[in-house]
């Protein structure tokens, strides 16, 4: 399904006056372009190594078969298209004099940055969901979160992921540049394409503006809607026992929540007229780089069943 909504999008392209945009990455920056390399690398080597492990974690360990950890598995598949579609051309950027990507590439690199970041919020919604579930209808989890409604809702975060990046992939592809044609980031994004269109914008900004609503909006309050009830079921836990275990199956998505949000916030929620480059770089920095690379050491550090896992597959590679 995605690949064919890709290929419908790159057959739709519109050709413009530019063919190529030159990624200003962090060039304002020269003296620090060594120092950016060498940490941008080793984030993004532990980023994939890490996700890549809560994945085979997951699908070969059967203490971690439930719904939790289904999640957790497309978490980290998330993360790992946000870095591998943002971080490998702002390394070539940081190492080459002049960062050049093509009209195409582009659009390929926006279409898979939006789908792993919209998709992620939805996710994070989901996750909290779960949760809540677990935690106020202990009972009843096992039926409401079976194992086809959590299919059902993964495929859902993915489907309303895909729709939202092809609608503005393909929005995107049909304005017109004519230069000047250098990206005041380090990959192609939204707000700083839109700054260098000689069309008008105003489609293209209005459904910016329901995504922001709708993603960063609607789904935060509802993951703190969640949350809510989630502290209240624990307050009203007689056992200070029980509302420890409580709180630490949601500690960690809390503080992957905490961290996510907040920098997603500082980059997007203003108008494109008000656009920072140094602002949306340093926050992007944060939940394309950063984020990828925290969370699965957050589930590990923080949580019994996955450091089991792991400690019984490094038993069985040691013997």
């Amino acid at each position: 399904m995605l690949t064919l909504m890709f290929t419908m999008m790159m057959l739709s392209l519109n050709q413009t006056g530019v063919t190529e945009f030159i990624l200003e990455g962090f060039s304002e920056h020269p003296n620090l372009r060594l120092f950016l390399t060498v940490c941008f690398l080793s984030l993004y080597m532990m980023a994939l190594m890490g996700n890549i492990l809560i994945i085979s974690l997951v699908t070969s360990s059967t203490g971690l078969h439930n719904p939790m950890y289904f999640f957790l598995c497309n978490l980290a598949t998330t993360d790992i298209l946000c870095t591998s579609s943002v971080i490998p051309k702002a390394l070539v950027g940081l190492v080459s004099e002049e960062n050049i990507i093509s009209f195409k590439g582009c659009m390929a690199q926006l279409f898979f940055f939006a789908l792993s970041a919209s998709s992620e919020l939805v996710l994070l919604t989901v996750m909290a969901y779960d949760r809540y579930v677990a935690i106020c209808f202990p009972l009843h989890y096992s039926s409401r979160m079976s194992a086809p409604v959590c299919g059902e809702l993964a495929v859902c975060v993915w489907a309303i992921g895909a729709v939202n990046a092809s609608v503005h992939t393909t929005l995107m592809s049909q304005l017109s540049f004519c230069g000047p044609n250098i990206i005041t980031h380090f990959f192609c994004d939204i707000p700083p394409l839109l700054l260098l269109s000689c069309s008008p914008t105003y489609v293209n900004s209005i459904l910016t503006l329901v995504a922001d609503v709708f993603f960063g909006g609607i789904n935060f309050v509802l993951t703190l809607l969640s949350y809510g009830c989630i502290i209240a079921s624990i307050l009203r836990m007689r056992s200070a026992e029980g509302k420890k275990k409580a709180f630490s199956t949601c500690s960690s998505h809390l503080i992957v929540v905490s961290v996510y949000y907040s920098s997603v916030f500082c980059a997007y929620v203003s108008p494109a007229s008000s656009y920072s480059p140094e602002r949306s770089k340093v926050s992007s920095v944060l939940y394309s780089i950063l984020s990828p690379t925290l969370n699965p050491l957050i589930y590990t550090l923080r949580n019994k069943d996955v450091k089991l896992a792991l400690g019984r597959i490094l038993a069985s590679f040691s013997h």
